[in-house]
C-alpha cells in the first residue's frame, strides 16, 4: 500500500511573455488540485519570468511536472521544477512576521553603480530584497529629454535592521554623493492609505521668496534678502525675521502683488502632481510663512483645498503699514495646522505628509506621517527622514508609490 507524501516544488518559468501563459499553466495545476503557496510574475521588455511554489502529493506530481513541461515546450517556454523541504518554506513563512521596507530611488538617470551601492548597503544591513519594479516609464534612447526625464525603481526588503537611523544616514550619504533621491519607509498600512498632504509655499511650489519679490518692488532687496537667507538657514528666530522684513515693506503700493502672482516661477511637476493627487482624492493644503495673496492665487489656479498663511496690513491708500494681521504662520504653527487639518478631514496623523524646504519647516515635517525636504538646505536635509533634491515636485508622487502608467490616466 503506497503512502502519499507531500511535496513542495518551486516552478520557474521563463521566455517572452504573451497572453494566456499564467492561466495555461495554473489552469494545470488546478486540475490536479495542487495548493499554490507563492506565486510572482514580472515582465521587462516582453520576457516573462514567473515563479509558482506549489504544494502537491507524490502520487500526482508526476503528473503535473510532465502535462507543465509539454505545455511550457507548445508555449516556447523554459521551466524549471526545484524541490522545496518544509524546513525550508516553514523559515521564509517566519521571514514573514519581520518588518517590510520601501526604498524608492530616483533621479535624472539611475545607473547600475547607483543600484549597486544602495543594494549593498541593504545586503550589509541583513534585508532581503523580495522585489523591484520601476515606477517610471521607459527612457527613449532617440528622442532628447530636455534634461528632464526622469528614473525611478521602488524595491520592497523584508528584515529587522540592527540600527535604521545608521542606514537611513547611509542612503542620504549615497544620495548626496550621487545625484540620486532615496527614500526609506516602513511599508505599513498608512503608507497605503495617506489621505492628506500639506506643502510650504515659497521656495517649494514656487521657485522664490515672495518677501524678497516685494521687497526688490520696494527697494530693500538686499536687505530683506538677507534676512530671508538666515531665517531658512536656522540662524534667527522665524518670527524676528518676519516682523524685521515687513517693517521694510512700509509704503509699498499692493497694487504690485497682482503683477508678482501672475509671474510667479512655478516649481517643475507642480501641475503633473496636483492632477494626480486630486484625481485619487488626496486633500492638499497649503501651510505658509509667506502672504495669504499669493496662496490664495496658487489654490485658484492648482485646486488646493486650503490656504493659511500670513496678512500684510494695508492703509486706507492701498499702501502696505510694515505690520501684518493676526498670528504669524511660523514653525510651530504649521505643525498646528497640520494636526488640526488632519482632525478635520479625520484622518490618522500617520496617514498625512509634509513637503518643505527650510527651517521653519522642520516641525510640520516631524509631525507628519511623511515629511519630505524638498530641494531644502543642508540643515533641514539632515534633520528630515526623506529628502527629494534631484526632480521636480512630481517626485513626491513616487514616494507615494505612484506609477507613471497610473499618472498617465489622470
Amino acid at each position: 500500500m503506497s503512502t502519499k507524501r507531500t511535496e513542495l516544488i518551486l516552478i520557474n518559468i521563463t521566455g517572452v511573455d504573451r497572453p494566456g501563459v499564467t492561466s495555461a499553466l495554473t489552469g494545470i495545476l488546478g486540475r490536479y488540485n495542487a495548493s499554490i503557496l507563492d506565486i510572482g510574475q514580472s515582465t521587462i521588455h516582453h520576457y516573462l519570468s514567473l515563479g509558482i511554489l506549489i504544494k502537491t502529493d507524490s502520487e500526482t506530481s508526476g503528473h503535473i511536472l510532465k502535462e507543465l513541461l509539454f505545455k511550457a515546450s507548445e508555449l516556447n517556454l523554459n521551466i524549471r521544477f526545484t524541490p522545496t523541504g518544509v524546513d525550508d518554506y516553514e523559515n521564509w513563512v517566519t521571514m514573514q512576521g519581520k518588518s517590510r521596507w520601501i526604498i524608492t530611488m530616483l533621479g535624472r538617470r539611475l545607473t547600475a553603480d547607483h543600484i549597486a551601492k544602495l543594494t549593498a548597503e541593504v545586503a550589509a544591513e541583513g534585508l532581503n530584497i523580495e522585489n523591484i519594479k520601476r515606477l517610471t516609464g521607459r527612457i527613449s534612447l532617440r528622442h532628447t529629454d530636455n534634461g528632464k526625464s526622469k528614473t525611478c525603481i521602488e524595491m520592497a526588503v523584508r528584515g529587522n535592521p540592527a540600527d535604521r537611523n545608521g542606514l537611513s544616514r547611509r542612503f542620504l550619504e549615497i544620495a548626496s554623493s550621487n545625484d540620486v533621491d532615496i527614500s526609506f519607509q516602513e511599508d505599513n498600512v498608512f503608507r497605503r492609505t495617506r489621505r492628506l498632504i500639506c506643502f510650504d509655499m515659497d521656495s517649494t511650489l514656487i521657485e522664490t521668496e515672495v518677501i524678497d519679490e516685494l521687497a526688490i518692488r520696494a527697494g530693500v532687496g538686499d536687505q530683506v534678502k538677507a534676512i530671508t537667507e538666515r531665517a531658512m538657514r536656522g540662524e534667527i528666530d522665524f518670527i524676528e525675521s518676519f516682523t524685521e522684513r515687513v517693517a521694510l515693506l512700509k509704503g509699498l503700493d499692493i497694487s504690485v502683488m497682482q503683477e508678482i502672482a501672475e509671474n510667479l516661477p512655478i516649481t517643475e511637476g507642480l501641475e503633473r502632481m496636483m492632477t494626480v493627487l486630486k484625481g485619487a482624492g488626496y486633500k492638499t493644503a497649503i501651510l505658509s510663512g509667506g502672504f495669504t495673496y499669493f496662496g490664495d492665487y496658487l489654490r485658484r489656479k492648482y485646486g488646493f483645498d486650503y490656504v493659511y498663511a500670513n496678512e500684510l496690513e494695508v492703509d486706507s491708500t492701498g499702501h502696505l503699514t510694515g505690520r501684518y494681521v493676526g498670528e504669524v504662520v511660523d514653525g510651530r504653527r504649521k505643525a498646528e495646522l497640520l494636526r488640526l487639518l488632519a482632525q478635520v478631514e479625520n484622518v490618522n496623523i500617520a496617514q498625512t505628509i509634509a513637503v518643505g524646504d527650510g527651517a521653519n519647516d522642520l516641525p510640520m515635517l516631524a509631525t507628519a506621517g511623511l515629511g519630505i525636504a524638498f530641494h531644502a538646505k543642508p540643515k533641514v536635509k539632515q534633520t528630515a527622514e526623506q529628502s527629494l533634491s534631484t526632480i521636480g515636485l512630481d517626485g513626491v508622487l513616487y514616494f507615494l508609490g505612484f506609477k507613471d502608467s497610473y499618472m498617465a490616466q489622470n
